[in-house]
């Protein structure tokens, strides 16, 4: 741990090192509830963002083969771009706990449900769109699973 004199060397306050000890025994001291709930929050969040990555990347993919060609990419690729959008938004809203959690967990959910659907459509064959629709099955899981924690209530 860092003593006062250590922070006073960085710079930093007393009040800044108050602050600090305050937030460390709040933590200490929060129910076993409050940590599973943090556990979710993190579960998610970071479900969230590794479905962005992947959609992202899927998205680019899709503008590949179309590039080479007529295809059946362009659903594809505008339902990855989308739910890459919610699910970036939705990590970091779930990430921050703010108050807006339920709504953007249910249309993250959603989102990704339509694009996982879109990339199966693909088939198995298909490495990109397989991991794509992986992943947004594991988001969709997870804001799901969000949801249902946070409308359960307190033991």
């Amino acid at each position: 741990m860092i003593t006062r004199r250590g922070f006073a060397v960085a710079g930093l306050s007393a009040t800044a090192l108050a602050a600090l000890e305050t937030m460390a025994m709040a933590k200490e001291s929060r129910p076993e509830t409050d940590e599973m709930m943090d556990t979710a929050f993190d579960k998610c969040a970071r479900a969230c963002s590794d479905c962005q990555r992947a959609c992202d990347a899927c998205a680019t993919y899709c503008a590949k083969a179309l590039a080479q060609g007529p295809g059946h990419h362009f659903e594809t690729l505008m339902s990855c771009r989308d739910c890459a959008d919610f699910c970036s938004t939705a990590a970091q809203i779930v990430a921050r706990q703010g108050s807006t959690v339920e709504l953007i967990c249910r249309a993250c959910a959603e989102a990704c449900a339509r694009c996982a659907m879109q990339c199966e459509h693909h088939g198995r064959q298909d490495a990109m769109m397989t991991r794509c629709a992986q992943e947004c099955r594991r988001c969709e899981t997870a804001c799901r699973d969000m949801l249902a924690h946070r409308e359960s209530p307190p033991k």
